[in-house]
């Protein structure tokens, strides 16, 4: 069998492993992103890589995490791949309906984790390399991420996913890629908490349509802005103010996308637009481009 290809079948000679605490921290993480990249990992635990490759080997071959598929392809591609996680069946079971109260009928990952296609893998691992590049930024400069997890309402079964009136004949539903707060302290030392929802856009989407029944992605920026209107963010989840991070492939898209939401009658600096050149850098002090041509802003504005 090709020695690539194996790294995808699980082996029943594997040893024997009892989980550390520092196992239990992997499978949070790989949990709460999704999937992430054994380099993503490293980064995020620390420590010596190389014990740490050696603990996803074994979580993966005794059915913690899981290695979805559908990255066989970029194998066949050639140079050297970090491996992508996602949760095993063990790993998304009992262990974490008992540690993080998630309920067991949503815990069915392993399949479907092996099973996802490769557009969906893609799509994921963008939003994963955005906020373990804001995780990672916000470490140095000593910013709090404040994880969608913290800021769920107890009384909210699907928090942050909401419909919103665009007019009286058309009702836009609404589910960002991931929401997170920072917690910082501002030029007069007082403690602010900036809200945001991230737009992974791989740009496989049309900008915009003929019709708003027509999935756009100005169907979103006016979704996003009629919940500003209308002080949604605020009814619904109790944020003072919120702003929606979009990042996409290229400076081109990037244009389109301002373009398109300069098209808005309200609520342009509501949005933070950058191609994904922006993960090599700092986060803070990059310049995002706002909903107006020309105008830029930083996320902590």
């Amino acid at each position: 069998m090709d020695s690539r290809l194996s790294r995808f079948k699980r082996t029943t000679t594997v040893a024997r492993m009892a989980l550390t605490e520092r196992d239990r921290q992997i499978i949070r993480l790989v949990h709460r992103h999704r999937f992430l990249r054994s380099s993503q990992i490293v980064a995020l635990i620390g420590g010596s890589s190389q014990q740490l490759l050696r603990r996803l080997q074994l979580l993966y071959h005794h059915g913690y995490l899981e290695r979805p598929r559908a990255q066989i392809d970029y194998y066949h591609q050639g140079g050297s791949r970090h491996i992508i996680y996602g949760l095993g069946n063990k790993g998304g079971g009992m262990l974490l309906k008992q540690e993080l109260g998630v309920a067991f009928r949503e815990l069915s990952w392993g399949e479907k984790n092996r099973a996802a296609g490769r557009m969906f893998l893609e799509h994921a691992l963008l939003v994963s390399d955005v906020m373990v590049t804001i995780e990672l930024a916000c470490r140095e400069r000593g910013i709090r991420l404040v994880t969608e997890r913290e800021l769920v309402l107890p009384s909210k079964r699907q928090p942050f996913q909401w419909r919103v009136n665009i007019h009286s004949r058309l009702k836009l539903g609404v589910i960002p890629d991931r929401v997170f707060a920072l917690e910082f302290l501002d030029a007069s030392g007082t403690s602010q908490r900036a809200y945001f929802f991230l737009e992974a856009d791989r740009g496989t989407m049309p900008v915009t349509r003929q019709n708003l029944s027509q999935t756009s992605f100005y169907r979103k920026l006016l979704a996003y802005e009629a919940t500003w209107t209308q002080n949604l963010h605020r009814i619904r989840f109790g944020f003072h103010r919120f702003r929606v991070l979009t990042v996409t492939t290229s400076t081109a898209r990037v244009k389109s996308l301002v373009d398109a939401c300069s098209q808005l009658q309200r609520g342009h600096g509501l949005f933070l637009f950058a191609d994904r050149t922006i993960l090599s850098g700092d986060m803070f002090s990059s310049i995002w481009q706002t909903g107006k041509p020309g105008e830029t802003g930083s996320l902590l504005d």
